[in-house]
């Protein structure tokens, strides 16, 4: 009888399987893939930041007039690009070594993992039984139920970052944060891309102002970006793929030819094969149903990461870990609390958000104040040659209730607002903190400081510094 079992080797159940190995527990950790190290690993996070600083370079290459620089354009090879992509997941891959585990005393076993009773799985004909479980399975890709789209062939991130050549034209399928990246990035190495998204703006789960305004930046680099269409079918012409397009809510119809499409239109549970029927858990096509304290429907059995949400990120998926361990292994209740959950989108520029909108706020509070700061009036990004994009922050009552930065870096500035929000830190607390010059980090500040600007230099305000100074020596 094993004290837990963690079943997904991505980074909820590493980090679960870590702690539990070291402080002394009988631990098994069950992954069906050949490797450890989860989606994030292998075809999510790691792979396609890798891939976007290389489009990044390759861009930066063409804007070199900007900078007062001449350069020939860069030679791409997209072979060399993804040799590079799988050279940064195997040195991150040295730190998932499955020895690495066992010599924390982990049990660690490859192949599926089902339940066949609420104590116990079975996994390539072995029984292994627990007492307390953790679900970490992950989740997929999703694949629209497009006509024809299957018989013409597609990819996914599952495959993308192993094509050695880089198709011409290039349709990718959703417009969610890495359909963006990954659109945005092929098209500066080189293929023409439409991004297509049905919704009526990309990013349909950020501020559709902010999301406007960076679907225009990336429409003025030539990426060919159409909102409100959707697919009706799909046929091969030859070696090429001919999408026949229709606009959501109007008769416009138009055909799109490609070379290759890609699939990024969102994430499904990984929960079919469990065998969670046997084991009494709940579940439904969103995932595994789980309280705060990440227990599912038997309380001995746990989950976290993207198999049961609310967030699909692999910090959330950290965090939660850190809540299953509070919970199952030193017996402490403790709740997740996702009041403060930052994301970010890695286009370029970066989309960093916090919190509530500008609009999710009021519709709550009756006496928000929204501020906003741009960074062409930050002197770094001017030198960065940098200013496209501005900080906005939501503000009721002195304390910051969410942040949306749109702008360079903005994945690394957005922390500040966190952990002001985490600490509930007064605004003007940020107003008085020196922040560096010429720094970036300056935008949070100068943002900040446009709440008081207002009253600083009121006709009030000046006739009391006019008294001040006549009545006082």
């Amino acid at each position: 009888m094993r004290d837990i079992v963690v079943i997904g080797g991505g980074v909820g159940g590493l980090v679960t399987a870590s702690v539990a190995g070291q402080l002394g527990l009988k631990v098994t950790l069950v992954e069906r893939s050949e490797r450890l190290g989860g989606d994030c690993l292998h075809y999510g996070c790691v792979p396609s930041k890798t891939l976007i600083k290389s489009a990044r370079v390759a861009s930066l290459f063409g804007r070199a007039g900007d900078f007062g620089l001449d350069a020939a354009p860069p030679g791409i090879d997209l072979a060399r690009i993804n040799a590079r992509v799988r050279d940064v997941i195997e040195t991150i891959q040295a730190y998932d070594d499955p020895q690495r585990f066992r010599a924390y005393g982990v049990e660690v076993l490859f192949g599926e993992a089902v339940f066949t009773a609420a104590d116990e799985v079975r996994v390539k004909g072995q029984r292994v039984r627990g007492r307390r479980f953790v679900v970490a399975t992950g989740s997929r890709p999703a694949v629209p139920p497009v006509a024809g789209l299957a018989d013409a062939g597609f990819l996914t991130s599952e495959q993308v970052f192993g094509l050695q050549r880089m198709p011409p034209r290039l349709a990718v399928l959703g417009g969610g944060p890495l359909g963006v990246e990954l659109a945005q990035a092929l098209h500066r190495l080189g293929s023409r891309v439409s991004l297509l998204e049905v919704a009526p703006e990309i990013l349909p789960r950020e501020d559709p102002v902010f999301a406007g305004e960076l679907r225009g930046l990336l429409a003025g680099e030539g990426l060919d970006v159409r909102v409100g269409y959707e697919v009706e079918r799909v046929d091969r012409v030859g070696d090429r793929k001919c999408l026949q397009l229709r606009l959501r809510h109007g008769e416009d119809r138009r055909p799109l030819e490609v070379d290759e499409i890609l699939i990024a239109a969102g994430r499904l549970p990984n929960v079919e094969t469990l065998g969670l029927e046997a084991a009494g858990v709940a579940y439904d096509r969103g995932g595994i149903a789980v309280d705060r304290r990440m227990r599912t429907s038997r309380r001995h059995i746990f989950a976290c990461g993207d198999v049961c949400g609310p967030y699909p990120f692999t910090h959330v998926a950290e965090y939660q870990a850190g809540i299953v361990i509070s919970n199952a292994i030193f017996r402490f209740p403790r709740r997740a609390d996702y009041r403060v959950v930052p994301w970010v989108t890695y286009s370029d520029p970066e989309l960093a958000r916090v919190g509530l909108n500008a609009d999710e706020a009021r519709a709550r509070y009756p006496d928000v104040e929204v501020l906003t700061f741009a960074f062409r009036d930050v002197d770094r990004a001017l030198a960065e040659g940098e200013p496209e994009g501005r900080m906005e922050l939501v503000v009721r009552r002195g304390r910051i209730l969410g942040a949306t930065i749109l702008g360079v870096h903005a994945g690394e500035l957005i922390h500040e607002i966190v952990l002001a929000m985490k600490a509930r830190v007064p605004i003007s607390r940020l107003s008085g903190a020196i922040h560096a010059y010429p720094t970036l980090a300056q935008v949070a500040r100068r943002c900040v400081n446009t709440h008081y600007a207002g009253t600083l230099f009121s006709a009030r305000t000046r006739r009391v510094v006019h008294w001040i100074n006549r009545l006082i020596p």
